[in-house]
């Protein structure tokens, strides 16, 4: 058996920005625009009036300040509140791949590592732009990876899932190196004009390389144990929308988008992650005192700010736990991600965290890592 390591990340950030106040305000827009359509039914009682949100209400409710989307107008126009992107012909790249290209290249870079000499490359995302060919594959030629490819979905847990599969691999000894790369543009399957999730997602990409490390000199990070659990759950659920409504080719359905029961994802939720961790802690002979660092899912504050009293038994300071959800709002299986890439290089040899993503499904996935340094020849 080989042993593993995470040897780069990198992360695609769309440019454009929408702000707490930009999104209340085009959303407000629309409450009053489908009160006024609406006015007859409402004063009858057959509707009820859309209430306004605000600023104030979404900070509170998940600490999300801003979020990046691939498409701002398309978002904040009150007659249409969802992105406009553009359907494009089968011989150019599709929106994923483009995005999650940008995100292997850089974690590439970082590694030093030619993408040639890349074995596997997992696509690993909370939504797929069509049934197939694979996006995985899709990436690997533009890439120009060697190997194989494939997609995969477990939702918001699909980084540390995809991880687990490449790790797996690895110490297997039938690949010497994979990326898992996770392009997510939530803005797509998000409904904006429901108050209660209409602040929730936010667009990125995010990769991770993995590589057999006996013969690593340079810094990264040892894999020391995954694990990954599932139970089935309807309380997060999407059946179907996703990209094709952004064409305009497609009814634009509530029932087809993002769907949640957020009461229940929080009584449910929490004690299963906690419990996941705790368990493979005490199954990897790691203890919570030895965590340096918890990367978690980037879905809300006051969800991880739980489960990292919960798993150490006392309110993490802020450097245990770094949050970037309140920059990049929730992007689904990137946000442990782009909290590990952003919030790593401080550590030093022999330092210890976790690396862990849930969701829908219900999912949890969750990597034991161990900070390594040398110099690569």
């Amino acid at each position: 058996m080989h042993h593993v390591a995470i040897t780069g990340t990198g992360v695609f950030t769309p440019s454009a920005v929408i702000t707490n106040d930009e999104l209340v305000a085009a959303f407000n827009a629309y409450a009053d625009q489908w009160n006024a359509e609406n006015a007859a039914m409402i004063e009858s009682g057959a509707l009820e009036a859309k209430t306004h949100s605000s600023s104030d209400f979404i900070l509170a409710a998940s600490g999300i300040e801003q979020r990046y989307v691939l498409d701002k107008a398309g978002v904040l126009d009150p007659a249409r509140m969802f992105p406009r992107l553009a359907a494009r012909p089968d011989d150019q790249p599709g929106y994923m791949a483009e995005i999650g290209l940008d995100a292997a290249q850089k974690a590439l870079s970082a590694a030093g590592v030619a993408a040639a000499d890349v074995d596997l490359v997992i696509c690993a995302a909370s939504n797929m732009e069509r049934a197939y060919p694979a996006i995985g594959v899709e990436i690997q030629q533009l890439l120009g990876a060697g190997g194989f490819a494939f997609d995969m979905n477990v939702a918001c847990s699909s980084a540390t899932f995809g991880i687990q599969t490449a790790a797996d691999m690895i110490r297997a000894g039938s690949i010497r190196r994979a990326l898992v790369i996770n392009p997510e543009i939530c803005s797509a399957h998000l409904e904006w004009r429901d108050r209660d999730c209409h602040f929730i997602f936010g667009d990125v990409a995010t990769a991770t390389l993995l590589e057999r490390d006996e013969d690593l000199k340079g810094p990264h990070f040892k894999v020391l144990s995954t694990r990954c659990a599932t139970q089935f759950s309807n309380n997060i659920r999407n059946n179907n929308g996703y990209l094709r409504r952004t064409h305009d080719q497609m009814e634009d359905r509530r029932d087809m988008q993002f769907m949640q029961n957020g009461r229940k994802v929080f009584k449910e939720v929490l004690p299963l992650v906690s419990d996941h961790i705790a368990a493979h802690l005490a199954e990897t002979g790691v203890a919570a005192t030895d965590l340096r660092r918890l990367w978690l899912h980037q879905a809300n504050k006051t969800m991880n700010d739980y489960i990292g009293k919960k798993v150490l038994g006392r309110a993490p300071e802020p450097s245990e736990q770094p949050n970037i959800l309140q920059d990049y709002a929730n992007t689904s299986s990137a946000g442990s991600i782009i909290a590990f890439s952003q919030h790593s290089d401080d550590m030093t040899a022999g330092d210890k965290g976790l690396i862990c993503s849930f969701g829908a499904g219900y999912s949890v996935g969750s990597v034991i890592v161990e900070r390594s340094h040398g110099d690569r020849t």
